[in-house]
């Protein structure tokens, strides 16, 4: 079962929600998701459990509770939507040359 973790502490890191979730089951991965400019958390992680049962519970027990000070909300992870895709020219401004 995939799980959404928002609200997170910037000095929360992948070890800490590793921990905080394997009292549930077994995690299968947890990653805090980095700002790729910046490097620093962007407040939001994704949270793998091997049994969908276990991460039910994980939810159940840990949504709306504090995790280094914060309140965190958790729940079932949606699908990627698709954005699309840009043209590869969008057009835009300047002046034509006739």
């Amino acid at each position: 079962m995939n799980i959404y973790v928002a609200n997170l502490s910037s000095s929360t890191t992948d070890a800490d929600l590793s921990k905080l979730f394997s009292s549930y089951g077994k995690v299968t991965s947890a990653n805090v998701i980095m700002d790729k400019y910046t490097g620093s958390s962007r407040g939001f992680a994704f949270v793998e459990m091997e049994s969908d049962q276990d991460g039910q519970e994980a939810i159940k027990q840990l949504n709306n509770s504090q995790v280094d000070g914060k309140a965190i909300s958790v729940s079932v992870a949606r699908p990627r939507e698709d954005r699309g895709s840009k043209p590869p020219y969008s057009g835009g401004g300047g002046r034509k040359k006739w």
